[in-house]
């Protein structure tokens, strides 16, 4: 059957290609491979059948571990320096592989020999010190984490095809979703200390590549020849998939200036305890602290007619600045349910910010959760 003009709605074009609605959004929102269409009203996006060699080309790319970046040559740059860019990148995965195999070699050897079933995983050194760091600013400290010491650890969940590393101080909750390069051995839950998760961060970050194994009890950072171990934490971790399963979908969307945002934050929540409220206003959005302080205007892209909803600025403010990219997505359902927070260039991170009272007329209002 011809398909020349025909279009298609994201779902079925994913299926078409192999790629995933989510992959697709993600690659528009980088420009690599734009839908054909986008409906002005309903926000749906629609591709054409022409798009299918681009995209089928996109998902091999990436498959490859080829960078954005560099597929983004591949895909509109000339073919001499195509052809460049793919030899490169074929010489930086023989590489890998030959450092990888030494490095799981030598975490073998080391792991505990008592019989329990090992687990390694091989993620990429900078890409994991990223995620720590945008992770680890949501794990409770002082009062929150005496009270709950649990909360102050990072939760590693690692799967065959995915890792994520969360935490959580019950006013918000991060998690980060890393594909692995490989994955070996069973699936492990194990938590470990925000503060020394940190360090092992900076260590890794320089590294091509990290490979992670543990018996369950200790886990051990290997790379370059160096290694970091850390002791895993005891306690019961909140179900964090039961929490993102149970938000309610969003009504309603906004794309805003991450910097011009968080300035806004930082401006309109002077006033120490007291809350600032985020509503729709004539330039997008208005960001508006205690009583008597000015609002300020920030542009943005809305869907629907956004709630005013209101946030304590210390815990909305570490959500953005957590993000990627110059752009940030909130999706909000009602005024008193979380906030999902999203990056634009990067959709394996969210945030959930839970929001509070709004301030009460004359008076700076308090920062309780709703929730």
């Amino acid at each position: 059957m011809d398909d020349t003009g025909a279009l298609f709605a994201i779902g079925a074009f994913a299926r078409r290609v192999g790629l995933t609605p989510s992959a697709l959004r993600f690659y528009d929102d980088c420009g690599v491979l734009r839908p054909a269409e986008v409906d002005a009203v309903t926000g749906y996006r629609y591709y054409a059948a022409e798009q299918e060699p681009r995209a089928v080309l996109v998902r091999r790319l990436r498959e490859a571990g080829v960078p954005l970046v560099d597929a983004a040559v591949v895909l509109d740059g000339p073919a001499e320096r195509a052809r460049d860019v793919l030899h490169a990148h074929l010489r930086r995965t023989r590489e890998s592989a030959a450092t990888t195999q030494s490095a799981i070699e030598t975490v073998l050897r080391e792991l505990s020999g008592d019989g329990a079933p090992g687990t390694l995983v091989r993620l990429g050194g900078a890409e994991l010190a990223r995620a720590v760091r945008q992770v680890t600013p949501a794990a409770a400290t002082g009062a929150a984490r005496e009270g709950f010491p649990v909360l102050g650890h990072v939760l590693l969940d690692a799967g065959y095809d995915e890792v994520c590393l969360v935490a959580t101080d019950r006013y918000r909750l991060a998690v980060r979703a890393l594909r692995p390069v490989s994955f070996e051995g069973e699936p492990v839950r194990l938590l470990l200390d925000a503060d020394r998760l940190r360090q092992m961060a900076a260590w890794a970050l320089p590294l091509t590549e990290v490979v992670v194994g543990t018996d369950g009890r200790t886990v051990r950072f290997g790379g370059a020849g160096e290694e970091r171990e850390l002791r895993a934490g005891e306690g019961e971790f909140p179900d964090y998939r039961l929490v993102l399963d149970a938000t309610a979908p969003p009504r309603h969307r906004v794309v805003a200036d991450r910097r011009a945002l968080c300035e806004a934050l930082v401006g309109a929540g002077r006033v120490p305890g007291a809350p600032v409220t985020l509503r729709a206003g004539a330039s997008g959005l208005v960001v508006a602290g205690a009583p008597g302080t000015p609002a300020i205007d920030v542009a943005a892209v809305r869907t629907g007619p956004v709630p005013s909803v209101a946030f304590d600025p210390r815990v909305l403010l570490p959500a953005l600045e957590a993000s990627v990219g110059p752009d940030v997505l909130l999706e909000v359902s009602t005024a008193d349910q979380p906030v999902v927070v999203r990056s634009a260039d990067q959709g394996g991170f969210t945030t959930l910010v839970m929001p509070v009272r709004p301030a009460p007329v004359g008076g700076p209002g308090g920062s309780a959760p709703t929730a």
